[in-house]
């Protein structure tokens, strides 16, 4: 038989077998326990890169795996289709939104499938279907009836790039999250949705997520950012107005030597008469490394002690954190310490070390607790006692109260872009906010616009939208022509997919089989923004009635990022391997040395297109490297050595079974008792193979490893050649329990060898294999451990530790350590996993 790896062949023949017979098709099953994996959906952007390979390759691995151990699993994919891209490309290159996403998803759907993906597509999600964001203001007209949804006019984020308004969490630094514009303030009327209402909830909840990261937990509690302390009025002399603060540390109340104000507070226009100034300042406001300020003039009081404060405005100062006016307390801010230092402003220090002395005068601020000085009749306490005693004292002269004060702010949704889902509100001279019925859902978003990208909504301009009559009175009305945010499309969307695409959107006994998810996958730059929204809208359903649990993930894997090695050309600054050949720059052919390493991106013109590595290598190929390369939370950095290694490898795999097929296809019963020796060891692999990459597997998804494993069981039968039955017995079971291991990494061959060795029916049907214990103890060996070449110790370690396990066993043996103690060590080399020469300076 035909030897050749034909792998274009083998990938594009199984793939359409598994699609003609449905074989990814999931239904619920009573008898089984349940198992939902999940990728965050991508946005069609027109073609996948390596991120999303790796991606998908490991929820693929996940899903398959838990499949063969029984469980009955949802593996769904979609498209979150909605957004700016779409809309800026349509503008760009005349091609109506519609067009140009439709098309980049059919693109895109046909190179998932080429991954060999085990998604069910009859459950499909298209967020810009109006089958589904019907759902976006049925959910919308929920919030506005439990009073969660509202208008307000208010200061908001604008992106005069994007031209639209963005949430808090989309501001990072002061820029846009999306094209890192400067971010303005503007005021407008704007829809919000009540988070903060569920702002305990979302906090208390993180300390049930054990099975998230903590890094991400700590951005969502910092996010949220709850803080008790107290709320104090300061009046302003010679005005019938005060400035309301918010203080976590009382015990300063006494060293606060002037007062600041956002560029935008209400009164920041009264108090300053310099407009131009302040127009300046507003355009630095956040900038975290900028501290600009403006001195109105004016003096508030502080209400502790009656002393005179200056007030300033600072651009460091924001509305939407706390009241947006600050007591500044130099001696114990840094950030005031360094705007005093600024300014010449007074520095009062009242809190210092309780067993230190502060140097005179402050070089920074002393931010620690300590033992209140110059605070009147509060000297002499602790900041613990003081925080206490002052916050008591202030409610007890009713100069303001205590209060518990939240980062987290309600969560702006309207856009003012055309793709998007239109908010179901109506606006009546007679009626004012009129809901839409929701039997008239959806509103369709009509196709005929104008797009400029002008930072106003097209739809404002399309008369057979916005002009209805009102559904209460019949009088001629408006529609609200603001878009929703594109996070409400992602915030359910893991729910829709417990139906079909033809099924209700809450079918509620669906939900209860299959939610919450049990294992969610995606970047770490979601923490903030996805995650906390779908938290909130999950919390949302459940007191809505349609859900029943109180988180929508179980499990959250973050992955990490794709990244390559860079090289610096004199001529050419920084460049990337396939412009550099030879060592040499392909521009000028001067040589390059090797630089940073940097994350995949089309910007940096690094990108490795997936089509052409799976064309020069294939689907499996590329599956394997992405999983071996890295673990999957940590970084991956791309490497065209490592593709081929991992080819080479199913090459290895292929080509052990083709030269053995013609008795691997007999049935061959296998037995634990096995007398002939090399059989027998041969079985004892095998068993230890299953072991190792079951529990890689259960462990924190340690892909890498258990992949490593499998390469070592092939590198170890590689030449091996049965000499008797009980050899190709024992044999033929090893391969077909290492084809059902590599499946879920390497799917398409181990589909194509499983046939070839005489087996039936799908290898992605087979259950899992055990492992019996007995045969998977590791094997001893004796490790020789020499110092400066003489033998010093002789240890019995398992068989197939790695270098780097051996060499932590030879350095803590006690007596290797009486020859290396107080020694300098000059190299350490493992040699072929039996032998450490420990090489010490004499």
């Amino acid at each position: 038989m035909e030897q050749n790896y034909d792998f274009k062949e083998i990938e594009k023949k199984w793939q359409k077998i598994w699609h003609k017979n449905r074989l990814f098709d999931v239904n619920e099953q009573s008898t089984k326990q349940k198992f939902y994996c999940l990728e965050m959906f991508p946005y069609p952007s027109g073609k996948i890169h390596i991120g999303h390979v790796r991606n998908y390759a490991i929820g693929d691995v996940i899903a398959r795996y838990k499949r063969m151990k029984g469980f009955s699993v949802l593996h769904p994919m979609g498209w979150d289709a909605f957004g700016l891209p779409a809309e800026n490309a349509a503008i760009k290159h005349g091609v109506h939104p519609a067009k140009w996403t439709y098309e980049n998803i059919d693109y895109m759907k046909n190179q998932l499938m080429r991954l060999g993906l085990t998604y069910d597509w009859r459950r499909e999600v298209t967020t810009c279907s109006p089958d589904y964001y019907k759902w976006n203001q049925w959910i919308f007209l929920k919030l506005y009836e439990k009073g969660l949804a509202y208008k307000k006019s208010s200061s908001v984020n604008w992106c005069p790039s994007c031209g639209t308004v963005l949430a808090n969490e989309q501001v990072i630094d002061g820029a846009c999250w999306r094209c890192e514009t400067q971010v303005e303030q503007k005021e407008l009327e704007q829809w919000f949705l009540k988070i903060t209402e569920y702002a305990d909830e979302l906090l208390d909840y993180c300390d049930r997520l054990t099975s998230w990261p903590e890094r991400v937990l700590t951005m969502q509690r910092n996010w949220i950012g709850k803080s008790e302390g107290v709320e104090v009025d300061f009046p302003i002399e010679g005005m019938n107005a005060r400035l309301r603060i918010f203080t976590t540390r009382p015990d300063t109340i006494f060293g606060v030597t002037f007062m600041c104000i956002a560029p935008d507070h209400p009164l920041a226009e009264t108090l300053c008469d310099d407009k131009e100034a302040l127009k300046k300042i507003k355009l630095l406001q956040r900038e975290p490394e900028i501290k600009e300020g403006i001195f109105t003039g004016k003096y508030a009081l502080n209400p502790i002690n009656g002393e005179k404060l200056p007030v300033w405005i600072a651009n460091f100062v924001l509305m939407e954190y706390g009241t947006g006016a600050i007591m500044s307390v130099p001696a114990h801010d840094q950030r005031d310490f360094e705007f005093a230092i600024k300014y010449g402003l007074p520095i009062k220090t009242v809190i210092i070390p309780q067993n230190k002395k502060l140097s005179e005068p402050l070089t920074e601020a002393y931010e620690e607790d300590g033992i209140m000085i110059n605070s009147g009749a509060f000297s002499g306490l602790s900041s613990k006692e003081g925080k206490k005693a002052v916050s008591d004292y202030i409610e007890k002269k009713r100069l303001g109260k205590k209060t518990v004060n939240y980062r987290l702010r309600d969560w702006g949704i309207s856009r003012q872009r055309y793709w998007g889902t239109p908010i179901p509100v109506i606006y009546c001279d007679k009626c004012g906010i009129v809901p839409v019925p929701e039997e008239d859902l959806p509103v369709i978003l009509p196709e005929n616009v104008s797009l400029t990208g002008k930072g106003e909504s097209p739809l404002k301009y399309v008369e057979e939208f916005y002009k209805v009559k009102c559904p209460r009175c019949g009088a001629d009305a408006r529609r609200e022509t603001d878009t929703m945010d594109t996070f409400v499309d992602s915030s359910w969307y893991f729910v829709k997919y417990c139906s079909l695409k033809d099924e209700e959107a809450f079918h509620r006994e669906k939900i209860k089989y299959w939610m919450p998810v049990d294992q969610y996958i995606g970047g770490i730059e979601h923490a903030v923004l996805h995650l906390l929204y779908a938290r909130f809208f999950v919390k949302v359903l459940r007191d809505l009635g349609i859900v029943n649990f109180d988180e929508p993930f179980d499990r959250l894997l973050t992955q990490g990022m794709v990244c390559m090695e860079s090289y610096r050309c004199p001529e050419h600054d920084w460049l990337f391997p396939k412009e550099v050949k030879d060592e040499k720059c392909i521009y000028c052919d001067k040589p390059v040395h090797k630089g940073r390493v940097e994350k995949m991106s089309k910007s940096k013109k690094n990108i490795v297109d997936p089509d052409e590595m799976i064309e020069t290598y294939g689907t499996d190929t590329l599956r394997v490297f992405t999983l071996f390369a890295a673990p999957p939370a940590k970084d991956l950095e791309w490497s065209s050595l490592g593709v081929e290694g991992a080819h080479r490898f199913l090459k290895r795999v292929y080509a052990v079974v083709y030269k053995n097929y013609k008795w691997l296809c007999e049935t061959m019963p296998v037995t634990k008792s096995v007398s002939d020796y090399i059989a027998y060891e041969l079985l004892s692999l095998t068993h230890r193979t299953i072991k190792r990459v079951t529990l890689d597997i259960e462990k924190e998804y340690q892909f890498n490893t258990a992949i490593a494993r499998l390469m070592e069981f092939i590198n170890e039968v590689y030449g091996f050649e049965p000499e008797n039955d009980q050899q190709r017995s024992v044999f033929k079971f090893a391969m077909k329990n290492f084809l059902i291991l590599l499946s879920p990494f390497a799917p398409h061959i181990a589909e194509e060898l499983w046939i070839a060795i005489g087996e039936k029916g799908f290898i992605l049907n087979e259950p899992w294999p055990d492992y019996d214990e007995e045969l998977a103890k590791e094997q001893m060996i004796e490790l020789v451990v020499q110092v400066n070449g003489k033998v010093r110790s002789k240890i019995m370690i398992s068989q197939g530790l790695s270098d780097e396990d051996i060499v932590k066993i030879a350095l803590n043996d006690e007596k290797v350590k009486q020859w290396i103690d107080n020694k300098e060590i000059l190299k350490v080399i493992p040699v072929k996993g039996k032998l450490v020469n420990i090489v010490v300076k004499s």
